[in-house]
């Protein structure tokens, strides 16, 4: 039986800029308390940075931009999502519907943005095609929304996804089989890039098995560990310490742990994390020495925003996603699932 009180979320989240960086490609944002009417929504976008994807600054505050209205849309729709076949229903926009709109939201955003900074070329020279556009903006997106009935996550190339649940089993739902070679991952500016959309589904049944910590970092963070189970361990130290010295302290202590990442890594990192503060968090290992890990760094700061972008950016963050009713019958698993 799903519990109907509203639950509250706490929020964590910073960004710093890559060493040797001329700017932060990275964006991230958290709207909302995790009611039914008010969902919880975070999300992390990832610019590509290179000479090809010359405004992927801008592309990665596209998609939040851009992801935050529709998934909020979305979460307030699963108000209802107890009565039969309304859970299937959601499911199944949720992961065929959800990142079409979310894709073709960006696009336009993109190609808006392009037709007013076109530059300057010569009168003969040719207009680049739509998808050549598009490249300029590449941008990868992690993103998730919280209800008291739901919880939802979709990921389009790198990063991580991480969840440490009501048991404080830790867990990575939307980690791919494989891990991308080099530098190479799935991009919003890809032809069919809805078809690369993961999504994770786990309907929350009972308040007290829903997650405790969601934590959605960019690949800056995992790839600063010498060793695969090093971005587990930090998690779970980062759980640890909220549990330890509550998440003030944590607050204080985020921007110095994600230089110190961005140290290790070269690249720029960021992290937004959602805590469900009701029940204590046990405490766990911190990371192995020489990574970034809760409690080794005690020089407090303020969690940093990400660098400010100078380009024209729309005041308009993008429409609301359209509840679909297709034709579905029965009730949805009561597993967690995650899709792609």
């Amino acid at each position: 039986m799903v519990t109907l009180g509203v639950r509250r979320w706490e929020t964590l989240a910073g960004s710093v800029q890559g060493v040797g960086k001329r700017r932060n490609q990275d964006w991230f944002d958290c709207r909302g308390t995790g009611s039914g009417d008010d969902p919880l929504v975070l999300a992390v976008a990832d610019g590509h940075g290179s000479a090809v994807h010359a405004r992927s600054a801008l592309g990665a505050r596209f998609a939040v931009d851009r992801f935050l209205p529709l998934a909020a849309s979305f979460g307030r729709a699963a108000h209802d999502c107890h009565e039969p076949g309304r859970l299937t229903r959601l499911m199944t926009y949720a992961r065929d519907d959800f990142p079409r709109a979310l894709v073709h939201e960006w696009r336009q955003e993109a190609l808006g943005h392009w037709d007013r900074n076109r530059p300057v070329v010569e009168e003969a020279a040719r207009e680049p095609r739509p998808q050549e556009k598009l490249v300029l903006y590449g941008t990868t997106l992690i993103g998730a929304v919280l209800t008291p009935w739901l919880f939802v996550a979709w990921q389009i190339g790198d990063g991580d996804l991480a969840v440490v649940e009501h048991d404080g089993t830790l867990s990575r739902p939307l980690a791919p089989a494989e891990e991308d070679l080099g530098d190479e991952t799935e991009s919003l500016c890809g032809r069919e890039a809805w078809l690369s959309v993961r999504m994770h589904w786990a309907p929350v049944f009972e308040e007290a098995r829903a997650p405790r910590l969601v934590v959605l970092s960019t690949d800056g963070l995992s790839k600063s560990f010498a060793s695969g189970d090093g971005y587990g361990e930090f998690v779970r130290g980062l759980a640890g310490r909220l549990a330890e010295k509550g998440l003030a302290d944590v607050r204080e202590t985020l921007p110095d742990w994600l230089a110190q990442a961005s140290r290790y890594s070269g690249d720029d990192t960021t992290l937004a994390a959602a805590l469900r503060p009701e029940t204590p968090l046990p405490a766990e290992a911190p990371a192995p020495s020489g990574t970034p890990a809760p409690g080794e760094v005690s020089a407090p700061g303020e969690v940093p925003a990400p660098a400010e972008v100078s380009e024209e950016i729309p005041a308009d963050a993008g429409a609301a996603a359209e509840r679909t009713d297709g034709e579905a019958d029965g009730d949805a698993d009561m597993e967690r699932k995650t899709e792609t």
